[in-house]
């Protein structure tokens, strides 16, 4: 079924090319069904490259679903045109009042700072408190799974002794659950990150549930209030040559980058990218929004608490 975006969203003309069945908000009123509406939170600095990576993996859903672009006021983005910004996200206040069946909130460019410290830390707070009321099941990814862990638990993030880049092999520590529905015993998920949580700390707080770790990664995935929250500190979502495109950037910054492990074939750039983690992050994502989303909230939107 397709995705319903806003008119002209950049992601729609590439995503058409890649045949994945999306319609704009003029068609989709036309069609008498209640969409599932997810929220997106995009604190990553290149707006347009996330949309369109989220956007791709939740393509495959049960339902139509209306896609939002929520910001923050208290931060302009740098890499993303304003005009794209106006036309196409909200900021928080004016969204307040609303009530999502979903909702993203991705990664930034601020790990490396006490959570106290970054300039939005108040008003990003503000919003996982306004999702545990307004939105059936949040997924916070790479730092904002962080945020949440720390916010709501007190489960520090600590500094790794080199970046975390590459490709990993994971397992699910409890593969009953539906978000696991289909999944290999074994599967691989991009890591970009200089900080971990550890899964000592998880184990301690028993509103916690540790649902996937890696040997090399350390912990991916967490999971709260019985699937409205799920914490991942990966990058399920990322394209094939996203890490291929952090690596060179950095080596043209001259700056010092180990290359991603598990990446390359044969660990050589000039080979090419060996993909092999997007069968699980489509997985991911359509039982995240079938077994969590769409199974999970009320048909009238506002009885969701």
């Amino acid at each position: 079924m397709p995705l319903n975006l806003p008119d002209k969203l950049p992601a729609i003309e590439l995503l058409k090319e890649e045949n994945i069945f999306v319609i704009d908000n003029s068609r989709a009123t036309q069609q008498d069904i209640r969409p599932l509406r997810i929220v997106i939170l995009n604190l990553m600095p290149l707006k347009i490259t996330t949309e369109t990576d989220l956007i791709r993996l939740l393509s495959n859903t049960p339902l139509q679903v209306e896609i939002s672009f929520m910001k923050i006021k208290s931060h302009t983005p740098k890499n993303t045109p304003i005009e794209h910004m106006q036309a196409f996200y909200t900021d928080f206040e004016k969204m307040r009042g609303n009530k999502y069946d979903g909702m993203i909130i991705t990664g930034a460019p601020v790990e490396q700072m006490d959570f106290e410290e970054v300039s939005y830390w108040s008003e990003i707070t503000d919003i996982f408190d306004w999702a545990h009321t307004h939105v059936t099941s949040t997924l916070y990814i790479c730092w904002a799974a962080y945020a949440g862990l720390y916010h709501y638990y007190k489960i520090p993030k600590h500094s790794l002794p080199q970046k975390m880049f590459g490709v990993f092999e994971h397992s699910p520590l409890a593969p009953m659950y539906p978000i696991f529905r289909g999944f290999d015993d074994l599967f691989y998920v991009p890591h970009s990150r200089h900080t971990e949580v550890r899964k000592e700390d998880i184990l301690k707080v028993p509103e916690l549930t540790l649902l996937s770790e890696s040997k090399e990664a350390g912990v991916y995935m967490a999971m709260a209030r019985g699937g409205r929250e799920f914490y991942v500190t990966g990058h399920s979502e990322y394209s094939p040559l996203t890490l291929d495109t952090e690596y060179r950037r950095d080596l043209d910054k001259g700056l010092l980058i180990d290359i991603p492990r598990n990446y390359y074939i044969d660990d050589d750039p000039e080979k090419g990218v060996l993909v092999r983690w997007r069968a699980h992050a489509n997985l991911l994502f359509s039982n995240w929004l079938n077994y969590y989303v769409y199974q999970e909230t009320p048909y009238n939107i506002n009885d969701i608490e």
